[in-house]
């Protein structure tokens, strides 16, 4: 894209297309149409979380089974979704399948210690290069933990976190998460915004975000902080990737963030959610080289079962073994979800399964990349082993304010109507983003990479 000004969209017709697509998404839907329509009665707005939400109406699915998602209506789809990514093993992979059900036939839940969270705990601290661990069932609960935790250690309440990434849904991160912003504010001072009502005031000031890719300005606001009296007790972050599609971190970034907390006296956390397990055994840390305090895991942890972790220095760790902080959680560790985690770290996320993974991802990057050189079109795409997208963006993404400038979404709504039509289920969102699993197939790539080139081909004629 350099050099030269990028192609303009015909937004019209985009607007023609997407109307088209759904319209085709309609007629081969039905099932799911009536299910949606006696669910409300019951189900509020017919799904169990706002993130399955879809207008005009959710698909409903019913079986997944390696690579492939069933719909209500008994269509096959090559999953690129993968449950934003839990699903790295994917579907019913038969180790995790025999697992679960030798370990249901023992007992699904005791509320005390088992042998196999000892065994994934020691496989964590030697992958992610820290000692001490917690179970949790959830993202949401592994960063709103190590939060309090972080708050503890340091005897501070101030929060930093990155503009435009989310990290759960508990208050005090779901402060300037990804949502259409106006005016975000200048770039040393963004706003504090809550994502959605019921979120005290007091809670949405006390986190402040900062830019991505950007240690300059990181160095800067910790600094105003500091001279209002109130400096941060960590930051929370994605290191591997910020999750606004996949903006990848630039070099030195990491390591420059690493000086500063520890310069300022902040517990560095690293919210490896999305990215731990998937885009290596130690994920960002083992990618990028660089330790945090603190590490939270979730998603591909339990291989399809609710389950987090939480992974920190022994200092730290001392807070919560002492009862200085309670962590705690009646499901925490329970049987089932940590026979699945042993299995899963042992028997299935082996080099061989990761070399698949790049291999896959591999052909996705250049052969993405190829059609949107052959038709001129304003995109370009990033992947990290399991994980990448195509931008529909006419500039570079490095950060939230990026992302907003070249963004197209018209495009990214389009695109997922495209690609379910065509056999292939994505993530939805702002990005056309896709999540593999150690199942998938090139024929999985060759169907993905011919409905892209059919919607750039359209849009582009």
């Amino acid at each position: 894209m350099a050099g030269q000004a990028p192609r303009e969209i015909d937004r019209d017709r985009v607007r023609t297309l997407t109307e088209r697509e759904e319209r085709r998404l309609e007629e081969h839907t039905p099932k799911s149409f009536a299910l949606y329509q006696s669910a409300r009665d019951n189900l509020v707005a017919g799904v169990s979380s706002g993130y399955q939400a879809r207008e005009p109406y959710p698909i409903y699915f019913t079986e997944g089974h390696g690579s492939k998602i069933l719909t209500l209506d008994g269509e096959e789809l090559s999953d690129f979704h993968n449950a934003f990514g839990c699903m790295v093993q994917g579907h019913a992979h038969p180790v995790i399948v025999e697992t679960i059900r030798e370990q249901a036939a023992k007992g699904t839940q005791f509320g005390l210690a088992t042998p196999d969270a000892v065994v994934v705990a020691r496989r964590l601290a030697e992958n992610f290069k820290l000692p001490k661990w917690r179970f949790v069932n959830s993202g949401s609960e592994a960063t709103m933990d190590a939060i309090r935790v972080a708050r503890a250690f340091t005897g501070r309440d101030t929060i930093v976190k990155i503009f435009g990434s989310y990290h759960g849904h508990h208050d005090y991160v779901m402060v300037s998460t990804p949502m259409n912003y106006g005016e975000i504010g200048p770039r040393d001072d963004y706003i504090s915004a809550p994502y959605g009502a019921g979120i005290p005031q007091a809670v949405v000031d006390m986190t402040v975000p900062v830019p991505f890719n950007d240690a300059e300005a990181l160095e800067r606001r910790v600094a105003a902080l500091e001279a209002e009296g109130r400096p941060p007790a960590c930051m929370i972050m994605e290191p591997a990737m910020m999750n606004i599609g996949v903006v990848l971190p630039e070099p030195g970034y990491l390591e420059a963030v690493r000086e500063i907390t520890r310069w300022h006296g902040m517990v560095l956390i690293f919210d490896e959610v999305k990215t731990g397990i998937c885009t290596a055994p130690g994920g960002g840390v083992e990618r990028f080289g660089v330790v945090p305090d603190m590490v939270c895991l979730a998603k591909a942890l339990g291989a399809g079962l609710p389950s987090g972790a939480i992974g920190a220095t022994d200092e730290i760790m001392a807070l919560v073994e002492d009862w200085t902080v309670y962590q705690v959680g009646t499901y925490n560790g329970n049987p089932l979800s940590m026979a699945a985690a042993r299995a899963s770290l042992e028997r299935v996320m082996t080099p061989e399964a990761y070399a698949h993974l790049d291999h896959l991802n591999d052909r996705l990057v250049g052969e993405c990349d190829a059609i949107c050189a052959k038709y001129d079109f304003p995109g370009y795409t990033v992947g990290i082993r399991s994980k990448g997208c195509v931008d529909f963006a006419t500039g570079r993404i490095t950060d939230y304010e990026s992302f907003q400038k070249y963004q197209n979404g018209d495009l990214s709504e389009l695109a997922w109507l495209y690609n379910f039509n065509r056999g292939v289920l994505m993530a939805p969102g702002r990005e056309e983003e896709w999540t593999l699993s150690v199942q998938h197939t090139d024929e999985d790539i060759d169907r993905y990479v011919a409905a892209f080139e059919e919607l750039v081909r359209d849009v582009t004629q």
